[in-house]
Order: structure tokens, then C-alpha cells, then sequence
């Protein structure tokens, strides 16, 4: 992927913040630039609140992926991280394609080196190759169906049983998944910090403190939290459950922000963050997602930079595995 790093430079030198007042109202000149741009701003529900209620549209990663590929608008801003915008450039290559924040990057995406990952498949090739969505360009161009945790259990079942099967890069996902659907697949060994860092004493503390509470988990969490939980599904599952369970209180094992979203669409609901084993820390979200702020979202949207450009090569490569989950999810 090719990110231009002008923006970056700038705002290291301390130039972009000379033409702006303190008091500008960002949300107005936002709502100006999406008109007058013709763009649609896409939000992840781990980014900050005030950029969800600003989005047109705020999803999973499946959700946003079909979002992007559907979209009408000239400019694409992806207020959350690389692996999302990267997918949005995939789909579109003829938008532009911009993100609040150069270094909003992925842990899991990082944990599978593209150069490593090309040697671990040549090493078994005639293994039908799964990837989460969480994942550079160059793992999906070495992929055959791209997944979100909204649909893996359904990507994998589409898959004839006979055919071996690797599933990269989330090893905890990929181990609920070969839990829930009987197959055996050969994992990366790859994970999320945010979702690898809930601390299980806590949980269960906090449980003990609240036994009216439901524990409900991302699948990206390890197995001793995924084996307390009541219900484990995507974030946008989490979501959902929250709105139409009966029960009144919820322990949320996913990272922080969802919490924003829920309270909006379930207002009757006490949400409770999980904490992680930090000392100093409460619940547990993502720093690369907390990045994005609403002065950047608008200057991204005003210098169109930093903005995502991918090979084309590379290009036709990845999107053939993001089309096909596409195909099998609608």
C-alpha cells in the first residue's frame, strides 16, 4: 500500500494548525465539506463517539466493506484504521479514498508479516486459504476468501469438507470457529492485543459484584473468557443481542467504543466495559482506533491526504477474495 505522507510531514512541522481557530466548529465544516465533496464518511464502532454520530454509516467490518462497495460518493473517508481504508481502495479504485490518521494501524494485521505468511502458504498448497478482513493487501492478494467475524462460521461451512483449510491470521477466532463448525483447520499464529488483554479474574469479579449481569464476548477474546460468556458474536452481534435480549444488564468483552453505539439503540440497557489486567485501566480499547480525532476527519476531508493508493496489480489480486465473501454473504 502507497499512503501519502505529506499530511504527516505537516503535521509534524506544525503547519497545518497555523490557518485554524481554536473555537472552529468542526462538525459544521464537516457536514460543508461532505456536500460539497460529494463524500461519505464511514466510521468502525470502536472509533471515539463524536465521529460515530458525525458518520453516515457506523458497522462492523462487514458491514462497512459492503458499504464501501456499494457507495456513490466521489470521496470514500474511512474514519478507522489501514486494513479498512485499504479494502474501500480495493473495491473502489477510481474514488479517492482518505483516512483521519496515517498511523491508525491494526496489531492483528501486523501479526501476519506478508513475506512470512506467502512462505507459510507455498508450504501447503492445496489448502483453500481463509483470511480475516483484519489484514494488509498483500495478505488478501494471497488469499482466497477474505472473512469477518460477522461470517466466518458461514465462510467456512461453504467450504467442501474435504478441502483443507488455513485460517489466518486470528488463532482465537480461528479455534472457536474449528469449535463451532467440527473442521480442522491449520491456524496462524496471530492475535489482537485489545481482545487478548481482558483479564478473566476481573471479569469474574465484576460478574460476582453483578450476577444480573450477562457476559457477552467478541471471538477474537481467548478461550477462558469465550468459555464464561453467554453469548459470543461479532460486534455487530454484540449489538444486536444487547437490543433484543431480555436480560437488563451486560459485561461487554470487545473493545470500549461498541459500548457508545449500544447505549444509543439500547437506552433501558447498564453496560459494564470488561476490564483488561492493566492496573490502570478500566476497559479496553483500541489506541490505534482512538487515533482519529474530529480535527483530523476534517482536515483529511479538506486536503484529501492522507490518501490510500494501491497497486493495481496488487489491486486486482486482493479484491478477487474480498468478491467472494461479498458473494457468500448476501
Amino acid at each position: 500500500m502507497k499512503l501519502t505522507q505529506a499530511i504527516e510531514n505537516l503535521e509534524d512541522k506544525g503547519f497545518l494548525d497555523i490557518h485554524f481557530e481554536k473555537e472552529i466548529n468542526y462538525i459544521d465544516e464537516i457536514n460543508k465539506l461532505r456536500k460539497e465533496k460529494n463524500a461519505v464518511i464511514l466510521a468502525h464502532y470502536y472509533q471515539r463517539p463524536e465521529i460515530q454520530d458525525i458518520a453516515d454509516f457506523v458497522g462492523d467490518s462487514l458491514a462497512l466493506a459492503q458499504k464501501a462497495a456499494e457507495t456513490q460518493a466521489d470521496m470514500i473517508v474511512f474514519a478507522g484504521v489501514h486494513f479498512m481504508a485499504e479494502t474501500a481502495k480495493i473495491l473502489n479504485p477510481s474514488k479517492k479514498v482518505v483516512l483521519p490518521d496515517l498511523k491508525a494501524g491494526c496489531s492483528l494485521a501486523d501479526s501476519c508479516p506478508p513475506s512470512d505468511f506467502e512462505e507459510f502458504v507455498k508450504k501447503h498448497p492445496n489448502h483453500v486459504v481463509v483470511s480475516y478482513v483484519n489484514t494488509s493487501a498483500e495478505i488478501k492478494a494471497l488469499t482466497d476468501i477474505v472473512c469477518t467475524s460477522s461470517n466466518a462460521e458461514k465462510i467456512i461451512n461453504s467450504i467442501p469438507k474435504d478441502q483443507p483449510i488455513i485460517f489466518a491470521p486470528d488463532r482465537n477466532l480461528g479455534a472457536y470457529l474449528i469449535e463451532k463448525t467440527g473442521r480442522e483447520m491449520l491456524l496462524w499464529d496471530g492475535s489482537c492485543l485489545v481482545h487478548e488483554a481482558f483479564s478473566i479474574d476481573k471479569i469474574l469479579n465484576l460478574y460476582i459484584e453483578n450476577p444480573d449481569a450477562e457476559i457477552i464476548a467478541h471471538p477474537e477474546s481467548q478461550a477462558h473468557i469465550l468459555k464464561i460468556a453467554k453469548y459470543i458474536g461479532s460486534t455487530a452481534g454484540l449489538l444486536n443481542y444487547v437490543k433484543t435480549s431480555t436480560s437488563k444488564k451486560f459485561i461487554v468483552a470487545t473493545e470500549a467504543g461498541i459500548l457508545h453505539k449500544m447505549q444509543k439503540e439500547a437506552t433501558d440497557k447498564i453496560l459494564i466495559a470488561a476490564p483488561s489486567k492493566e492496573d490502570n485501566c478500566n476497559c479496553s480499547e483500541c489506541a490505534f482506533m482512538k487515533l482519529n480525532t474530529l480535527k483530523k476527519l476534517y482536515l483529511c476531508m479538506k486536503y484529501e491526504l492522507p490518501d490510500v493508493e494501491i497497486e493495481e496489480e496488487l489491486r486486482k489480486k486482493a479484491v478477487k477474495s474480498i468478491n467472494r465473501m461479498l458473494e457468500i454473504s448476501k
